[in-house]
């Protein structure tokens, strides 16, 4: 293995699961992500302009490749309805090799 990730997971929160699939639509399309996973019922909790908040969204999971990150990133910042959207890549450091290769063969 080497030492930088070949596959990146890039987590997502969005308001509503409209926004979630159009914006996953569009990220694979792109070729940006080779996958967009929608999980629907999570609740986040966090503060915003001092306020505490508290709201229903979904969580959308890309899996991408390094070299594709920033494309994304900017991406889903631009085309997204909030102020300051969460978008976080951790590392893929072990996985089932013929998946990774797909994400790698799938993102442009």
């Amino acid at each position: 293995m080497s030492d930088s990730p070949e596959v990146l997971l890039v987590y997502m929160t969005a308001p509503s699961e409209d926004v979630a699939l159009s914006l996953a639509r569009s990220a694979v399309g792109a070729q940006l992500a080779a996958c967009g996973n929608l999980v629907p019922g999570i609740r986040s909790v966090y503060r915003w302009k001092g306020e505490i908040c508290d709201d229903a969204e979904f969580l959308v999971l890309f899996k991408t490749t390094p070299d594709r990150l920033d494309a994304l990133r900017m991406h889903l910042v631009e085309a997204h309805p909030y102020d300051c959207p969460e978008v976080i890549a951790t590392p893929v450091v072990a996985g089932h090799p013929a998946y990774l290769a797909w994400v790698r063969e799938n993102v442009g």
